[in-house]
């Protein structure tokens, strides 16, 4: 906990020198009515002003709970780089704390819309969040807002400051871009990024190799069969070199391809072929492997984000508040992630909102 109000209190304050209240302590109060299932700094005053007591024997209240015009000003002017930055410094921290060390494994970068964040007319533009996740810890280990929803400079903003040495990072088909492959590969990691028709010659060169390739190629094949559906996936992994002939991509050894089929429970059948670029040859188990496991940056961060925060439907919408408290529910999301309760994260939420040891609990963990 030390750790955690040390690095919240060296974000920059973007407050006149005469404001009352700490941006440490506003930032902690925040982050802790989050974790009690605060969804808006109209519940985040409710909170500090209900626990007072509690967060007495943490922070310094000299002048009482802060207001919710105080909290919705606070996030209003607050630089979200410098708070993004402060997510990150304090991830590195604890997962040296509790011996994790640098990420290992299939890192999954992606970006997320904060829906009704957007200014009043600019509906068509909501605020973009970009995430790094760890597939392996199930936590969100970067964070950074998209500026004017260029989510590629985001991500190599993010990919720049992270120690990425031997891992492998996976992206949908907007991160197939030479830059991002570059970056990925100066981090001393390799990548799997989705290949679409949106990067034309390489795309051409994939659909012409594995049809040249036929039925020969090695593949692996699976089969699932979850809530009435059956779905099959089959995987292949085509060679290739850097003729003159193909386009230049940075790091490419070998292009996959999955082939996928969907049986709903009322029999209908649909299909559909993916493509994905390589840094490195896989076998095609391993190829499927990591495909399947890039999704869990969807079903275990953006899912929980959006039924259990109720992201989507956060009504935060001038400056800069939609993506800090953005960056305020991530942070959340990792603390009570990190907790060991078996418990779900909703069921973790509501316990820290009805016991105060268990409150305290979620950060005492981290030591």
């Amino acid at each position: 906990m030390a750790a955690l109000l040390s690095i919240l209190r060296e974000v920059n304050d973007p407050r006149d020198f005469n404001a009352r209240h700490e941006l440490g302590m506003i930032l902690f109060v925040a982050l802790s009515a989050t974790l009690c299932g605060a969804k808006s700094c109209v519940d985040i005053a409710d909170f500090a002003a209900g626990r007072a007591e509690e967060l007495r024997e943490i922070v310094d209240l000299p002048h009482g709970p802060p207001s919710h015009d105080t909290f919705s000003r606070v996030f209003r002017l607050l630089d979200p780089q410098a708070l993004a930055e402060a997510f990150n410094a304090f991830m590195t921290a604890l997962r040296a704390e509790l011996g994790l060390g640098p990420a290992r494994g299939v890192v999954a970068v992606d970006g997320k819309s904060l829906r009704r964040g957007y200014e009043k007319g600019c509906a068509f533009m909501p605020p973009l969040m970009v995430s790094v996740w760890d597939t392996q810890t199930r936590l969100a280990i970067a964070q950074a807002r998209a500026p004017g929803g260029n989510e590629i400079k985001a991500t190599l903003d993010l990919l720049h400051s992270l120690v990425l040495k031997g891992c492998t990072v996976t992206g949908d088909a907007l991160h197939c871009h030479p830059q991002m492959a570059q970056a990925i590969i100066a981090a001393k990691a390799h990548y799997v990024l989705g290949l679409k028709a949106n990067h034309g010659p390489l795309f051409a060169v994939a659909q012409q190799g594995f049809a040249a390739a036929g039925a020969g190629l090695a593949s692996f094949a699976s089969e699932e069969r979850r809530h009435g559906r059956i779905e099959r996936r089959r995987a292949s992994v085509l060679p290739i070199g850097q003729p003159a002939s193909h386009p230049a991509f940075p790091g490419l050894k070998a292009i996959g391809r999955i082939e996928a089929e969907r049986t709903t429970p009322d029999g209908r059948t649909t299909t559909a072929i993916r493509y994905l670029v390589l840094s490195r040859r896989l076998k095609p188990e391993k190829l499927l492997t990591v495909t399947r496991t890039h999704w869990s940056i969807e079903n275990h961060l953006h899912w929980t984000l959006d039924v259990v925060f109720e992201e989507d439907d956060a009504r935060t919408r001038k400056d800069y508040g939609p993506e800090n408290l953005a960056v305020i529910r991530r942070l959340a999301h990792n603390i009570l992630r990190l907790h060991p309760s078996p418990k779900s994260i909703s069921r973790k939420m509501r316990a820290a909102m009805w016991s105060k040891d268990f409150f305290f609990e979620l950060f005492a963990h981290m030591r």
